[in-house]
C-alpha cells in the first residue's frame, strides 16, 4: 500500500510517498481504508526521531495518530462494527497511509453529517482538549484561559469549555486571529510581554483554570494568574510543569471520550476549521505548514 513514510529522521523532506506492507486486522482489530488523516505536532516529533518509549521507530516509520475512513476488515471477536462502517479514530502511528489497523475500541461511528476532512482531524486535538479541561475541572461559570487558542487544539478547547458552561473563555493569539476567536466564543488577548496584565484587565475577578498550548512562558503566566495549580494543565511544557508544581496530564484517550465529542459536534457545539487539506503525497508540505506555528484551525491529509 502507499503511505507517507520515513526511512530516516530529519526535516519535512524525509517524509515521502512510499510502498509499505499492507496490514491486516487480527483478533479484536479493525482495518480502516483511510479517507483522511490529521496532522499533529506529535507526528512532527516522530519525524525528527522523538517518540514515547513504547513506540517502535523501526524504518519505515509511518506517522499519523488520527484518521477517518471505512472499515474494510473485521478481526475475530469484534462486535459493533461491520465492513462498510464509516468511522473515525486514533492510533499512535500509522495513519498516513491507505490502510490502518487498530483495536476496535479505538474507533467510533462517524456521523453522516461530518465531512471526511473534519472527521480525519477530529480525534487527537478533541481528546487532548477533553483530557485537559476535565482534569482542570472546568465548571459552569468559570473564567478559563486557553493559550494558543486559534490553533486546532485551542479551537477545540475554547468550544468545549463553552459547551461545559464556562462563563468567560479568554484565548491568546496574534491579532490577526482575534476575530476568529470571537467567532468561536472566546475573548481574545494578544500573547507576549505584558500578557499577565492584559489578562487581569479582562478578568478582574481572577482566572479559575488555564490550559497551556504555547510553551513554558505561557505556563509561567498561567501560574501567576490561577490560584490553584491543580487547575492548570500543559500539552507542551512538561519540564516547566515539573519545575512549577503543575500536575502532569494523564494519558487516557478512549472511544467513549471521542463519541462524547462527536455528539457535541452533532449538536453544533463544536466546529472544526480546516486550515488546509493536502494530498497524502504532499505530507512533507503539510508538516512545513504546521511548523510555521501561527495558523488557525486544522491541517489534514486526504487519501484518495
Amino acid at each position: 500500500m502507499k503511505a507517507a513514510a520515513l526511512t530516516e529522521f530529519g526535516g519535512p523532506e524525509v517524509l515521502s510517498l512510499t510502498d509499505v506492507p499492507e496490514p491486516h486486522a487480527g483478533a479484536g482489530q479493525v482495518r480502516v481504508r483511510v479517507r483522511a488523516a490529521g496532522v499533529q505536532h506529535f507526528d512532527t516529533g516522530i519525524r525528527t526521531g522523538w517518540a514515547p518509549p513504547s513506540v517502535d521507530l523501526t524504518f519505515p516509520v509511518v506517522p499519523g495518530n488520527e484518521f477517518a475512513g471505512v472499515v474494510d476488515e473485521v478481526g475475530d471477536g469484534v462486535t459493533g462494527f461491520a465492513v462498510g462502517a464509516e468511522v473515525l479514530g486514533y492510533s499512535t502511528t500509522g495513519s498516513y497511509a491507505e490502510y490502518v489497523v487498530v483495536p476496535a475500541d479505538q474507533v467510533t461511528a462517524k456521523p453522516e453529517s461530518m465531512p471526511w476532512d473534519i472527521a480525519g482531524g477530529f480525534s487527537a486535538n478533541g481528546q487532548g482538549a477533553h483530557l485537559c479541561l476535565s482534569q482542570m475541572q472546568v465548571n459552569p461559570g468559570d473564567t478559563v484561559l486557553i493559550h494558543a487558542a486559534a490553533g486546532a487544539l485551542g479551537t477545540f478547547s475554547v468550544q468545549l469549555a463553552k459547551a461545559w458552561g464556562a462563563g468567560v473563555v479568554i484565548g491568546t493569539a496574534s491579532e490577526a486571529n482575534h476575530e476568529y476567536l470571537r467567532s468561536i466564543g472566546a475573548v481574545p488577548v494578544t500573547y507576549g510581554e505584558g500578557l499577565v496584565e492584559r489578562v487581569r484587565a479582562l478578568a478582574p475577578n481572577g482566572v479559575d483554570a488555564a490550559m497551556d498550548n504555547a510553551g513554558p512562558d505561557a505556563l509561567r503566566a498561567s501560574v501567576e494568574l490561577v490560584a490553584d495549580k491543580n487547575r492548570i494543565r500543559t500539552m507542551l511544557s512538561d519540564e516547566a510543569a515539573e519545575e512549577l508544581g503543575v500536575p502532569a496530564l494523564g494519558p487516557s484517550r478512549s472511544a467513549d471520550r471521542l463519541a462524547e465529542l462527536v455528539k457535541l459536534y452533532e449538536q453544533g457545539l463544536i466546529k472544526l476549521h480546516i486550515r488546509a487539506a493536502y494530498p497524502l503525497a504532499d505530507a512533507a508540505d503539510a508538516h512545513r505548514d504546521l511548523e510555521t506555528g501561527h495558523g488557525r484551525g486544522k491541517i489534514v491529509l486526504v487519501v484518495d
